[in-house]
């Protein structure tokens, strides 16, 4: 008897560890309005990146930017996706669009205006980052940005597909 309790235990435990480690489901818009499921992210079994901004946020605009700027060339390295999922509350919503086109980034954008799945993540500021692995399991998280922490990303993302 004891070894079944033990035996259901440790398969509850290793359950809920990778319910965790998986992304959560939430239901977001994309910037063209086409609603999108959280937990079906995904770059066709390589590793995407979420990254957390606001259009008021200067780090989150900065490090956006420095990921720009090397994007190109982390696709064709990596084939990495990278998926900006924007914080602005419903009546900012608007600046959203006009920023990124701005900036020119030629990422995916979501919309999580009322920070359902930024809270689903247990995510408290901004800029926050997440790697997640070709199995949809998130892998890395970062929060804050300092210039050249876009470095770690790429190399984090080097060491999964491997």
């Amino acid at each position: 008897m004891k070894k079944i309790i033990s035996l259901f235990v440790l398969m509850l435990v290793a359950s809920f560890g990778t319910v965790q480690a998986q992304l959560p489901a939430e239901t977001l818009r994309a910037i063209d309005g086409k609603a999108v499921r959280t937990d079906t992210l995904s770059n066709g079994g390589k590793p995407f990146i979420i990254d957390f901004f606001a259009t008021w946020c200067k780090p989150c605009n900065r490090e956006l930017d420095a990921i720009a700027e090397v994007y190109d060339d982390w696709r064709k390295e990596t084939d990495v996706k990278i998926i900006a999922v924007s914080i602005d509350q419903a009546q900012n919503i608007n600046k959203v669009k006009p920023l990124v086109d701005n900036h020119g980034w030629e990422y995916e954008v979501l919309l999580d205006p009322n920070s359902d799945f930024k809270r689903a993540l247990g995510i408290q500021t901004i800029p926050y980052v997440l790697i997640v692995d070709g199995n949809g399991r998130i892998v890395y998280k970062h929060n804050g940005y300092t210039d050249g922490a876009e470095t770690e990303l790429i190399e984090k993302v080097r060491e999964l597909i491997k």
